[in-house]
């Protein structure tokens, strides 16, 4: 059933969970345990879950000697590919005590532009869904351009989330919720629900921040949910540590409300940066 409140979502029937590479690479490796806990959690009261999942470059960092995220396109690349396959494994391997196996799915900002590659991953995620497989869904950074990628896994998860009609969207942080400007500056105050089409002009999400591992920050987050909430799927904003809650249906994070009439998601388009679709 579509997640209309936060509450819906442990009888969701499918749902899609975003988390980034400062949770769980690097000195967080270890949340990927009790993130896959709360999954797994989930996907044993019958819920379908997809995890869109950032890191593949922060994870390879420490095997190609990198102290921080590479600049060129090339070792990026390099870096993907080494650290995909890692980070797949230790998911893999969190997985393993609940007898659930992942399936790993890399997808470029093509290959949902292009009706003929969108139907494919479509019919394999289906499938994948229908096997009781857990899809990991990630940019495939090693063939990815600087020109033509999805900008950050927000918007990728956004995107899977329509693709395979979700009726739920999670979208993990460093935060527990959002707030009305920067959550360290003097009158930051968090915003525990939005409204279908509030206007958050008037709101400080500032831009993509871009750190040592990994892009994103309030804004795409913001842009992602309202992507989402356009086509009838509630989401959720709120902090990875708090994931299994999240999932359980508590009163925490910023919780987007769907469209109450949504209409068939368009076809991708060209990619826009986070900031694009911030107004009402």
């Amino acid at each position: 059933m579509s997640a209309r409140e936060r509450r819906d979502l442990p009888a969701a029937r499918r749902v899609v969970v975003k988390v980034g590479s400062s949770s769980i690479s690097g000195d967080s490796a270890h949340k990927i345990t009790p993130l896959v806990d709360a999954l797994a959690a989930a996907h044993a009261r019958g819920t379908e879950v997809v995890l869109v999942s950032s890191g593949a470059i922060a994870t390879g960092m420490p095997y190609l000697l990198l102290d921080e995220r590479p600049s060129d396109l090339a070792t990026q690349q390099a870096a993907a590919a080494v650290g995909q396959n890692v980070l797949i494994y230790r998911y893999q391997d969190a997985l393993r005590p609940f007898h659930i196996v992942a399936g790993q799915v890399l997808l470029t900002a093509g290959d949902l532009e292009n009706p003929m590659h969108r139907s494919n991953a479509r019919r394999a995620m289906e499938r994948l869904l229908g096997l009781r497989i857990l899809p990991i869904v990630n940019e495939n950074d090693t063939v990815a351009t600087h020109e033509i990628r999805f900008g950050d896994n927000d918007r990728l998860a956004a995107l899977v989330a329509q693709l395979i009609g979700a009726d739920a969207l999670v979208l993990l942080s460093d935060i527990e919720c959002l707030y009305t400007r920067p959550p360290d500056e003097p009158g930051a105050r968090p915003i525990p629900h939005v409204t279908y089409g509030d206007d958050l002009h008037g709101f400080e999400f500032g831009s993509v921040v871009v750190n040592s591992v990994g892009t994103g920050g309030a804004a795409t987050k913001v842009s992602a949910a309202r992507l989402a909430a356009a086509s009838g799927i509630g989401v959720l904003v709120t902090s990875a540590d708090l994931v299994g809650e999240a999932l359980a249906g508590d009163e925490i994070g910023t919780w987007f409300q769907p469209n109450p009439e949504p209409t068939a998601p368009a076809a991708t388009g060209a990619v826009r940066t986070a900031v694009d679709t911030l107004g009402g």
